[in-house]
């Protein structure tokens, strides 16, 4: 009886053993052709693994730098990133992109992605200001490289929509200075606040959630 589980025991442990090798290799592939990385992105996206796909793309860049299939992967994992809301993963692969490849013909597509993930990920005008003047940076750049862009338009319509979020934060502070008693700080941010989007009255004043208007005080959005 001891000798049967004496074996049942080295059984158990040599299973162990190789079970613990085989994942181990599976996670150590190397020297795959680029259509292999390429199928393992698509089917760790598809299970929702995103930062296994991160991984297996480096793989796939490390091994094979001048594969068409790159490109292809970078795009992808954009989508799915922008799909998750992880902006600054989207906006990374954007960057590399462009890097890459500066001179194709779709690289207005592509610096239109970046500017349409980052607006994606605008959340509050109170409180990520460096992020709206970011954001106009790329439009008016986008606006002078691509003139003739057919996403133009679509550009355009975020940036009257930045513009809006810009000029009510203007006016918001330009009420404070009032409020405080400094008239000509308060004129200064009102005319900015004109100069951002002139008829003031279009713009629908944002509802703050009450848990958030504790944080945002110091606007004056309590009024």
């Amino acid at each position: 009886m001891t000798n049967i589980k004496y074996k049942l025991l080295i059984l158990l442990a040599v299973s162990v053993l190789f079970t613990g090798c085989s994942q181990k290799l599976e996670n150590e592939e190397y020297n795959k052709p680029a259509i292999h990385w390429y199928n393992k992105i698509l089917k760790q996206i598809t299970r929702g693994d995103l930062d296994l796909a991160d991984d297996t793309f480096t793989s796939l860049e490390s091994e094979h730098r001048n594969s068409p299939l790159i490109s292809s992967s970078m795009m992808i994992l954009v989508d799915a990133h922008i799909e998750n809301e992880e902006y600054e993963m989207a906006n990374y692969y954007l960057d590399e992109y462009i890097k890459r490849y500066a001179f194709k013909k779709d690289v207005d597509y592509i610096r239109y992605l970046k500017i349409k993930s980052k607006f994606m990920s605008f959340r509050s005008q109170y409180r990520e200001q460096q992020l709206i003047l970011d954001i106009l940076e790329e439009i008016e750049d986008f606006k002078v490289k691509y003139p003739n862009s057919s996403y133009m338009y679509l550009v355009k319509t975020m940036q009257t929509r930045v513009m809006m979020a810009k000029s009510s934060f203007d006016a918001e502070i330009s009420n404070l200075y009032t409020r405080v008693d400094k008239p000509v700080a308060a004129n200064v941010y009102k005319q900015r606040a004109k100069d951002s989007f002139y008829d003031q009255k279009d713009i629908v004043k944002v509802k703050t959630p009450w848990y958030k208007r504790m944080f945002e005080n110091g606007l004056g959005i309590w009024n």
